[in-house]
């Protein structure tokens, strides 16, 4: 099912519901209530409780949207590193940088093709890239230079090879979802009361009123759903991708 139907789904679902129990509330009201008589106090208690509930879902997005951009920011830092591993090896003799650039052509083709796929279905990087980077590294550092030029790109290529092991490193633990349950719970409760609260406030069914009533649970649903979006930073529809390593080095894939 796709996401974006989920999203509409859920969001007139929520209105549904809203419209349907402000009706049902108006039918059962005695004809002569006074829906004007709403305590100060809980129109006070109510704005609170929305302004609150405002703030933690602006926390819970901006937090959300930093996770999903150091996401992006790793794959960057990984494909970057190898581009450079690609192009500085060039110093060495043929049988060695064509060693070595086999290295790097496998690894890429194998995290486009196969590993950023298990990383969105499984949530999880794969042993064979942990293999093809390790063999980089052992074929980078295993190189022993015949010249003066080769010595002086032999460490920088050991950098390159180090910052593209530590960029892994960060996707990895960037892979599941980053918001932790008891935030979920605390999310979707708050979103719950603050929509609940409408009732306090006596609405009645009037055309303007539903109107605002089933927006407003809408806009709930909506922003619950962003955050759920992008929770998984890997995962879901406005998800890092896979983008830097393809311009990077576009004739290293499989």
């Amino acid at each position: 099912m796709s996401e974006w139907l989920v999203l509409t789904l859920a969001m007139a679902a929520a209105c549904a519901v809203v419209l349907v129990i402000v009706v049902l509330r108006h039918r059962r009201t005695a004809t002569d209530y006074d829906t004007s008589e709403t305590p100060d106090v809980m129109e006070y208690m109510t704005m609170m409780i929305g302004v609150v509930y405002a703030i933690v879902l602006g926390l819970a997005i901006a937090g959300v949207w930093e996770a999903r951009s150091a996401a992006q920011d790793h794959v960057r830092a990984e494909a970057q590193a190898l581009h450079e591993v690609n192009e500085r090896v060039r110093v060495y003799p043929q049988e060695a940088r064509d060693r070595i650039r086999d290295d790097v052509r496998a690894y890429v083709g194998h995290v486009v093709t196969t590993e950023w796929d298990t990383m969105k279905k499984r949530g999880e990087m794969t042993e064979r890239g942990d293999a093809l980077l390790a063999r980089l590294r052992n074929d980078v550092t295993d190189y022993e230079p015949t010249t003066d030029f080769q010595a002086q790109a032999y460490q920088p290529l050991i950098d390159q090879v180090a910052l593209a092991d530590d960029a892994r490193g960060a996707r990895a633990d960037s892979v599941g979802a980053t918001m932790p349950g008891v935030v979920w719970f605390g999310l979707i409760t708050g979103g719950l009361v603050t929509v609940g609260l409408i009732f306090a406030l006596q609405i009645r069914r009037t055309a303007r009123e539903l109107i605002l009533a089933g927006l407003f649970s809408a806009l709930i649903a909506f922003l619950l759903f962003l955050i759920w979006d992008f929770d998984a930073p890997y995962s879901r529809g406005i998800a890092a991708t896979a983008e830097p390593f393809e311009t990077l080095s576009p004739n290293l894939r499989d």
